[in-house]
């Protein structure tokens, strides 16, 4: 049986299966598994876990040999078999076939294979897994599905998140679902819970720094010049990495240019905003700073992003800061305006 990972809850309540296979480049979604199966067979009676972690000088015939052993504590066990490579190899298949074809009635075996590779998961083993057990594979959330897994994050976590306030924490979080339900985390220690608006967010999990990097965008998008460079000191004092400015900003730069093209096609920018996940709150900025950035002007915007890329990278010499500055003017101004950049910001 294959399960999607909001399957796995549902499955759980109507019972353990013999054998869990969880694979998939999520770690938290692999790790909420895991935990959810181990707590089904602790509730089912597998008081004793054993653990066997295999590598590429893995004996194989352990598996066989642990089916084998009566648990001396319990009459259940739960058997965790941790899975470092990308591949089984053939020992490996036939033990997995071997158990799956009499698993032990009292026994449940999770498999953890985090690094499988996918066409792994076609082979013979995998199919006799399929017939005795459960397959989930777990795969990174995006767009529309990640904002809705984040706002019933929120909600679980006892909020009432506004609209728009789950697409700023997505946002934030970059599509990485660890970090975004580290900051949840974060949110049910520092607030009490109940109505979360993006202030609200936005005072609890901001950095520490007076401006972060994502105010700078905004600042940069709203035509606000003064308040950019001010914000471009500060970064730069703090020793905040110019790759992560970068990313601010280029980000900004490649939505319009992508809205600047799709507009001038004739074209909804709604599509856009919802391949660039930007949040409802933002999209009037967005569309007033279209009104200031011509196509053209933008295409040089992103020449400038790729000339500070190569400067951070030391593929070209120079200090990448005025670069970054120039962008950030170039949104603010227009790119066509000439530019000084300030000089505390000047290698």
């Amino acid at each position: 049986m294959r399960l999607r990972y909001p399957q796995l809850a549902g499955h759980l309540r109507r019972g353990l299966a013999p054998v869990y296979l969880l694979s998939g480049g999520e770690p938290l979604q692999l790790r909420d598994a895991a935990e959810a199966i181990r707590a089904a067979a602790r509730a089912a009676g597998c008081d004793e876990r054993e653990v066997l972690d295999q590598d590429a000088t893995f004996d194989w015939r352990a598996l066989a040999a642990t089916r084998e052993t009566l648990s001396l504590f319990s009459r259940r066990r739960l058997i965790e078999l941790r899975i470092a490579t990308a591949r089984l190899g053939r020992d490996g298949g036939a033990a997995l076939r071997a158990y799956c074809a009499r698993p032990p009635a009292e026994d449940c075996l999770l498999i953890l294979a985090p690094h499988l590779e996918r066409k792994e998961l076609k082979g013979g083993w995998s199919q006799a897994v399929d017939q005795a057990g459960v397959i989930l594979e777990v795969w990174p959330l995006t767009g529309r599905t990640f904002i809705a897994w984040l706002e019933e994050r929120l909600r679980a976590a006892g909020f009432q998140p506004a609209p728009g306030v789950a697409a700023l924490l997505a946002e934030r979080a970059e599509g990485n679902m660890l970090a975004a339900d580290q900051e949840v985390e974060k949110l049910a220690l520092l607030h009490a819970g109940g109505p979360l608006s993006e202030a609200d967010l936005l005072a609890a999990v901001g950095d520490s720094a007076r401006f972060d990097v994502f105010a700078l965008g905004d600042a940069a998008l709203a035509g606000e010049r003064a308040r950019v460079q001010r914000i471009l000191a500060v970064l730069a004092a703090d020793g905040t990495g110019e790759p992560l400015v970068l990313w601010s900003l280029a980000r900004d730069v490649r939505l319009l240019a992508a809205a600047a093209f799709a507009r001038a096609r004739g074209q909804d920018l709604a599509p856009v905003f919802a391949a660039h996940q930007v949040r409802p709150t933002r999209q009037p900025q967005v569309e007033r700073a279209l009104a200031r950035l011509p196509l053209a002007d933008l295409h040089r915007l992103l020449e400038r992003c790729a000339a500070a890329d190569a400067c951070i990278k030391g593929v070209m010499p120079g200090d990448p800061w005025p670069l970054l500055a120039e962008i950030a003017d170039g949104l603010a101004r227009g790119a066509r305006r000439n530019f000084r950049p300030p000089p505390n910001l000047v290698g």
